[in-house]
């Protein structure tokens, strides 16, 4: 047995996160959610229960939500939690396009107001746009908004083409990669420098800047935790995320008859992917000099569009194709 495999049979994989998705429903309708049924944590009936039993056993809090249910009670109940950190989704500077984007009047006043409610908790949270052709030029009036607010930070994630965003992928509703590329390039150099809040643009590593590429501070990239994350679906399945609501190959036990430990020790699918990121990996994620920090950058989407879970990353594919990617950030070819 090589040195190699040998410390590939004695590396453990610790669980350190768990996404739950806690209801089947949303009190939204947007129209690039990546998830079908779609969730919003804040409808649970029992939710205060469950910030509760968060508080008491310590756990550490990470919440993504619309905001709109954000009461001051419900505020109250996050801000006793372990350090919290809330992310709130807003997708347009002003009332009109962030509707249009969530489907629902009246939502962006209570999202916001529901901002209000976690800041007067001392909970400043992150605020979350998805790009998009209709909000694109609101980027930077939304991180203005966001100072406005009290947020501590704003991330922009690029459409991904998954449930709803595959339909808006096709209707040309979202960017070419072109322009992705153009806007995350002018997001991490001027836009970030416009203001003292923290600025991520959500694109693979690869097409980051060194100083954006790494950090303990939160200024690094964000990298998907997949050798150290489960997803809890809202009828109790396992599953490797959210993704699993849509693609059932990714859902492996269920809470009900399945111990947690024994399904992240032993389950066939996540065997698969800790033995084979990421040497697996085909196209250019395969050629990627980061390939071993970005993993893929998600093994998820990358199944949903192809049924393989080594395949390119849609963002760096078709970069590639178009000679976008950079060649610094690929093995030279022969």
């Amino acid at each position: 047995m090589s040195e190699n495999e040998i410390k590939k049979e004695e590396q453990k994989f610790y669980l350190n996160q768990i996404y739950f998705y806690l209801t089947e429903g949303c009190n939204l309708a947007c129209r690039h959610c990546w998830i079908a049924p779609k969730y919003q944590p804040l409808l649970h009936p029992q939710i205060h229960d469950i910030l509760e039993m968060i508080r008491t056993e310590g756990f550490h809090l990470t919440m993504e939500t619309n905001g709109v249910l954000c009461t001051p009670e419900i505020a109250q109940h996050i801000a006793i939690c372990n350090n919290p950190f809330v992310s709130v989704s807003i997708d347009g500077a002003d009332l009109e396009t962030h509707e249009w984007i969530r489907g629902v009047k009246g939502s962006f006043e209570s999202s916001l107001e529901g901002i209000r409610n976690l800041v007067s908790y001392n909970i400043f949270p992150q605020i979350i746009m998805t790009v998009m052709q209709r909000n694109k030029d609101q980027m930077e009036a939304v991180v203005r908004l966001a100072e406005s607010l009290n947020a501590e930070s704003v991330k922009f994630n690029v459409l991904q083409p998954t449930a709803r965003g595959e339909k808006m992928h096709e209707q040309g509703e979202t960017l070419a990669i072109e322009e992705l590329i153009e806007v995350g390039q002018w997001v991490e150099t001027t836009l970030s420098a416009s203001t003292k809040l923290r600025i991520v643009f959500d694109h693979p590593v690869a097409f980051r800047p060194l100083s954006k590429m790494f950090g303990t501070n939160g200024s690094g990239c964000s990298v998907c935790g997949i050798f150290g994350i489960i997803g809890v679906l809202a009828n109790g399945s396992y599953a490797l995320c959210g993704i699993g609501e849509t693609v059932p190959e990714f859902i492996f036990g269920h809470a009900s008859k399945d111990r947690l430990e024994y399904v992240w020790e032993n389950s066939s699918i996540l065997q698969e992917i800790r033995n084979g990121l990421p040497k697996n990996l085909k196209g250019i994620c395969g050629d990627c000099l980061l390939r071993n920090r970005c993993l893929g950058s998600c093994i998820a989407q990358n199944y949903y569009r192809s049924k393989s879970l080594w395949a390119p990353f849609w963002f760096c594919e078709e970069a590639n194709a178009k000679g976008l990617f950079p060649k610094t950030r690929a093995y030279p070819t022969h």
